[in-house]
């Protein structure tokens, strides 16, 4: 029986039927790299998970950006329903890496803001590959990074069976082993509480409380409950719970681990001693032993990932585990000398972004490293706490199908076929071009697909803003892009002032914050979004019919023949798609693109008229993809703040009392969820909550 079952309306049309049949005779033959040279809105997604379903294998997509990855784990959740799609990407809100400036004398001590939400997912994402065989992973390149050892991962969870001997104070012992936080309050991911004869155990993984009734030394009942209303879901036999960090060490490993870190101080201090560098060796010497006090107290330090090659026994110079040690490997060895090879299919989305990120992540996490042993501030080992060198990646996928409108040179040098798919179902065809002018004054179009003009026009910004209007006004959208983060926050600020609904969008927005403009924009709640690069590869955005390029003949990374391609294609799912370029020269860059995009029109044109096609819009659903990152807590207090702010209107004072009185007696039954709730929608109908520190970021450009 197969693991994965496909759900869809629509059977294969257009070139997906050959892409996908090409592709998994490809797998078949043994293919390690394959590339689906696929144009925008073709449906390349679609296609993938059509190979997946016949591959039957688990499944690692890489994506470039969380907002990529977010989409594609919502596309590949609607085709596979029955299975398990997770998410994994970073877990930081806001990452400041730890680090020292020699010319300045600089030390930058590492901040992080860590989503709890993002770290449960990555929880759900590495316990479904160690429990389930039907499993695709939606990640960023999150995944080369040092993760913790899956055989410890494992080995340590809990298994709670109703009827079997075990106490409450055994079971909190063994919580706290696997980093679980006891508390008194409300309970969040990674915490219990004792209440009576009960302990109630809220996983790293799901959104479940589990109340655990005993009775002397036996578990007498499991109830699994709704963390907000604690209504029961179910009265499981059996429960499995996995630590709370994916870190994880035995009491003796980490002695171990303590005594490997003291031997190489030691050998640090010594070699700082001959070089007669006695500032270096105090303050390597004061770090470090109070992170192993630390660590042997407490278990845990701030930076204690620096120490990872000694927790993990690894080798100066070995890679660490990551997302990839736990997808399945199978043995193609000998039982005495086994050779484990991975067993599961990467994706590789966008490739011609990813497969360079991928590879530029080591060289620069090396350097700020390599600064902080130099100087005193690490031990050598804190260099083995990085991500994978691209070679190291390599080795530790298996069979490989590269994704891209534009693939790169590597993709097209490796890849032992390359399937072209440039026919899309809807019958749509590339958007029609046209090159306009920068300067106010310039006379004359410098090109158009179908068209000529002489007329004088107002500039690009002007331009734009005259074309978007018309757009708009029959219920379209338009994208403009810009070359820096400022011009775009600029840019729609400045048509804001103009009367149009516009917001921009770029790396430094937040990851849930960009899914929430992104399902706005596409419900019509503004007209306009102006970004960078980001709004380059792989958004899904039907409802654009106008693409504006600001300064596209500026040659660089924006503005090169792949980034263009790739910007043109936004309005490549809509019938009434076109794209202006703003230009006063006609670069290479241009040309070739233009060129390309000419190519696919030809071939999607006369398909269209050989098969008596009419193109059709792309009508596709509109998801909150960000609902799944946001706690039922918040969605429950949204709830509350509906239903009672009619009530708070009419009398605040007397609503709040009777708030306060509900809130007291909830805490009295120790019924904290609830307690909560109430607080906090307190706190947003009066304007008022506990205060938070709020951290400035330099913004890089």
């Amino acid at each position: 029986m197969r693991n994965f079952k496909l759900h869809t309306k629509w059977p294969p049309a257009g070139d997906q039927p050959a892409a996908i049949k090409r592709l998994e005779h490809g797998l078949e033959a043994g293919m390690r790299h394959q590339t689906l040279f696929g144009a925008t809105g073709t449906g390349k997604t679609f296609t993938i998970a059509n190979v997946i379903a016949k591959h039957d294998k688990p499944t690692l997509v890489l994506a470039h950006n969380k907002t990529l990855a977010a989409q594609l784990a919502q596309e590949y959740r609607e085709f596979f329903p029955e299975n398990a799609v997770q998410y994994f990407v970073s877990y930081y809100d806001y990452y400041q890496p730890e680090a020292y400036i020699a010319h300045s004398d600089t030390y930058i001590e590492k901040e992080a803001m860590v989503n709890a939400e993002i770290d449960r997912l990555r929880h759900a994402a590495t316990q479904s590959l160690l429990t389930r065989k039907d499993v695709i992973i939606v990640a960023s390149v999150s995944a080369i990074y040092g993760l913790g050892s899956p055989e410890e991962y494992e080995k340590v969870h809990l298994k709670i069976v109703a009827g079997a001997a075990e106490s409450r104070a055994a079971l909190i012992r063994k919580l706290v082993g696997i980093y679980f936080e006891r508390t008194t309050a409300d309970l969040n991911p990674g915490q219990f509480r004792a209440i009576g004869n009960a302990l109630e155990v809220m996983p790293v993984n799901e959104h479940s409380l589990y109340r655990i009734t005993f009775d002397d030394e036996l578990v007498a009942r499991i109830e699994q409950l709704d963390p907000v209303s604690r209504a029961r879901r179910a009265t499981p036999n059996t429960v499995f719970i996995f630590p709370a960090k994916h870190f994880v060490t035995s009491e003796a490993e980490r002695d171990r681990a303590l005594a490997d870190i003291r031997l190489e101080l030691d050998e640090q201090l010594a070699k700082f001693k001959r070089e007669e560098r006695p500032l270096e060796a105090e303050r390597l010497k004061r770090r470090t032993l109070h992170d192993i006090a630390r660590i042997r107290e407490l278990g845990h330090t701030n930076g204690i990932e620096n120490y990872s090659r000694h927790f993990d026994g690894r080798k100066e110079g070995e890679p660490p585990f990551t997302l990839l040690s736990y997808f399945p490997h199978k043995n193609i060895g000998t039982y005495d000398v086994p050779n484990m090879v991975p067993d599961f299919l990467t994706v590789v989305d966008e490739s011609h972004v990813t497969v360079p990120q991928i590879g530029g992540m080591f060289a620069g996490d090396r350097s700020r490293k390599d600064n902080l042993v130099e100087y005193g501030f690490r031990l050598p080992s804190a260099r083995d706490n990085r991500p994978l060198t691209f070679e190291e990646f390599e080795e530790r996928v298996g069979q490989t199908i590269y994704t891209s409108a534009t693939p790169g040179p590597y993709e097209r040098k490796h890849s032992e076929q390359v399937v072209e798919q440039i026919i899309r179902p809807t019958g749509i065809i590339d958007p029609e071009l046209v090159v306009k002018p920068i300067v106010e004054g310039a006379t004359g179009m410098i090109y158009h697909t179908n068209a000529s003009s002489t007329k004088t026009y107002p500039g690009q910004i002007q331009d734009f803003i005259d074309e978007a209007a018309v757009v708009i006004k029959r219920g379209g959208r338009a994208l403009a892009t810009t070359l820096t983060k400022q011009m775009a926050e600029d840019l729609a600020a400045f048509l804001r002032k103009r009367g149009i609904n516009a917001e921009y969008l770029h790396s430094d927005v937040k990851t849930i914050d960009r899914i929430d403009i992104l399902t706005k924009f596409r419900k019509g709640g503004f007209d306009i979004l102006v970004g960078v690069n980001l709004l380059r590869e792989g958004l899904d955005l039907p409802e654009v019919e106008l693409v504006g390029i600001l300064d596209a003949d500026k040659e660089g990374f924006l503005r090169s023949e792949t980034a263009l391609i790739q910007t043109i294609g936004r309005a490549a799912r809509n019938v009434l798609g076109h794209v202006i370029l703003y230009a006063d020269v006609m670069t290479d860059s241009l040309t070739h693109a233009i060129e390309e995009t000419n190519r696919r029109r030809t071939l999607q044109l006369a398909y269209n008229k050989k098969h008596g096609i009419t193109p059709k819009t792309i009508v596709k659903e509109i998801h909150d993809i960000a609902a799944s990152m946001r706690t039922e807590h918040q969605k429950t207090i949204d709830e509350l703040l509906v239903l009672d702010t009619i009530a708070y209107k009419d009398d605040p004072k007397a609503f709040i009392a009777q708030k306060r009185e509900e809130m007291a007696a909830a805490v009295e039954q120790l019924d904290f969820e609830t307690a909560a709730l109430i607080r906090d929608e307190i706190y947003k109908l009066e304007g008022t909550g506990p205060k938070r520190a709020t951290r400035k970021k330099k913004l890089f450009q």
